[in-house]
């Protein structure tokens, strides 16, 4: 009876712990997915910065542009009306 109890309780310790395992195993995996989430994420907001500062210099040069062009076409006519 007493090693029928033993069997019975390493059956039982043997079963925890191969749930703890497998617990464990899903936390791992959850985490690693949200760590990948989460690096993917600051990929795409790294991405979509880098984007609108170079879309605010594009039109930062396109406005400096115009004006420098502007200013040469006033001033050359004004040299050769002079």
């Amino acid at each position: 009876m007493a090693t029928m109890r033993m069997q019975q309780s390493l059956a039982d310790i043997e079963e925890a712990f191969a749930e703890e395992i497998e617990e464990d195993r899903e936390r791992r995996e959850r985490l690693a997915r949200r760590a990948e989430q989460r690096s993917r994420q600051r990929h795409i907001e790294k991405a979509h910065k880098h984007g609108t500062m170079r879309y605010a210099l594009l039109v930062l040069t396109l406005i400096l542009t115009a004006i420098l062009v502007t200013w040469a076409m006033f001033w050359t006519l004004y040299q050769v009306t002079s």
